[in-house]
């Protein structure tokens, strides 16, 4: 199965296919990333996106040279990967999931533990972080518990009291 470098976003994963032209579902989309004519590269070939439909929780997709459903099931788990030169501009207040893996998460001075990943809920996305003493601790991404966000600096200062804990 293919990984993104530090230089990749994962777009999705290819799942089930749908219908008889190479068409698939994305799993675990990022749906602003799936538009048509994007190029993206799937088990080390970059392909571009040639025809999109679906909806955003369900995109449905067909690549450049995937002409079948044979071809498609082949792909099955496969990472759809973006170039980060590529990726749209975020706004001042949004991160990549990769940004903020692996930063510190703070209380005041106070260590709490390492973003381990985020995870999209239906309401909204939330950061795992593993705590010192291996417990886990989820935090919504809102801003009542999250206090600053420094991807550079590789840390996150929380308010510990929005999420019950002193």
């Amino acid at each position: 199965m293919s990984r993104a470098s530090a230089n990749q976003i994962t777009a999705g994963h290819i799942g089930r296919a749908h219908g008889l032209d190479g068409s698939f579902y994305v799993t675990q989309p990022i749906a602003r990333l799936l538009q048509s004519g994007v190029s993206l590269t799937v088990a080390g070939h970059t392909a571009k996106i040639v025809r999109r439909a679906g909806t955003e929780q369900r995109p449905i997709v067909r690549l450049e040279g995937t002409e079948n459903r044979d071809q498609a099931q082949a792909l099955r788990g496969q990472a759809l990967l973006l170039e980060l030169q590529d990726a749209p501009r975020l706004a001042g207040d949004e991160y990549w999931a990769h940004e903020l893996v692996g930063c510190t998460v703070l209380d005041g001075e106070r260590v709490i533990g390492v973003v381990e990943r985020l995870v999209g809920l239906p309401s909204c996305e939330v950061l795992e972080v593993l705590r010192g003493d291996g417990r886990e601790l989820l935090v919504p991404m809102v801003h009542d518990a999250i206090r600053e966000v420094d991807t550079l600096a590789g840390r996150i200062t929380l308010d510990m009291r929005f999420l019950g804990e002193s």
